[in-house]
């Protein structure tokens, strides 16, 4: 899936989120000064920056299938080699890096397993892959739990994210073991985000990012504007911060 909203956009969407959970997906990784890695599916650059914050933007490189995105991460890191391009296939050498990262995207891979596979290749020996999804089939990212389960009052026959890879405990960790990689491990990383108000939290998810602002865009008024208050319903008055729980999974490439 290639994302059509502005950067901005996005940041205002699931960008806030990234502030803690990028840091926390480096540290499951490991990844540290001296080291060369990428970022899979950089979006605006939210994980890009914490990387080069650690390695300098230098030793980062950074790839997404989004024009507008690419072009935000390369102006927001400057010294990163941030590229437009599919996880897919990715345009470096093989073992060109110590660790290779992707952040919220193997459930927007065309073909995810294709995608860990080239994540695989261009690290090197002994290097590290790493990746997280949100936990939608358990209810743990607290927004889209919110949202789908609003969409799904309105309409039973919603399917939301949950058919998505990545997004039940262990999916990303099983990828790993049948693309090869070795010593895979799994976990759960914690992030949150917070909110000025109910109308941070509602506008954007009429700006079209994603799944759910796709589906709110296709709704009529009157249905949108019900979505919106069974939301309303059950989110807080005032300000309010919304925990999310991400799947994760570490795995070496083989020597």
């Amino acid at each position: 899936m290639q994302f059509s909203s502005t950067a901005e956009s996005y940041d205002r969407f699931m960008g806030r989120y990234t502030t803690t959970l990028a840091p926390a997906l480096a540290d499951a990784a490991g990844v540290a000064r001296g080291m060369r890695v990428l970022d899979v599916g950089c979006g605006p650059g939210g994980l890009t920056r914490e990387l080069a914050r650690r390695v300098g933007g230098e030793n980062v490189a950074a790839i997404d299938p989004a024009a507008q995105f690419a072009a935000a991460c390369r102006e927001r890191n400057p010294g990163v080699d941030a590229r437009q391009g599919v996880a897919e296939e990715l345009p470096w050498e093989d073992a060109s890096f110590d660790v290779a990262l992707a952040c919220l995207v193997i459930g927007f891979m065309q073909d995810a397993d294709q995608g860990v596979r080239e994540m695989a290749r261009v690290t090197r020996p002994g290097g590290r892959v790493a990746a997280c999804m949100w936990d939608i089939a358990g209810g743990g990212m607290t927004m889209l739990r919110v949202f789908w389960g609003a969409a799904r009052e309105l309409d039973p026959d919603v399917v939301g994210e949950r058919a998505r890879a990545g997004v039940s405990e262990g999916d990303i960790a099983e990828r790993f073991v049948k693309a090869g990689l070795e010593d895979v491990v799994r976990g759960e990383l914690e992030a949150q985000a917070d909110y000025a108000d109910f109308d941070d939290f509602w506008q954007p998810f009429t700006f079209g990012v994603g799944p759910a602002g796709q589906h709110v865009a296709a709704l009529p008024d009157d249905r949108r504007q019900a979505l919106r208050e069974l939301c309303r319903a059950v989110v807080p008055d005032g300000r309010f911060s919304l925990t999310a729980r991400a799947w994760y999974a570490r795995g070496t490439v083989a020597a």
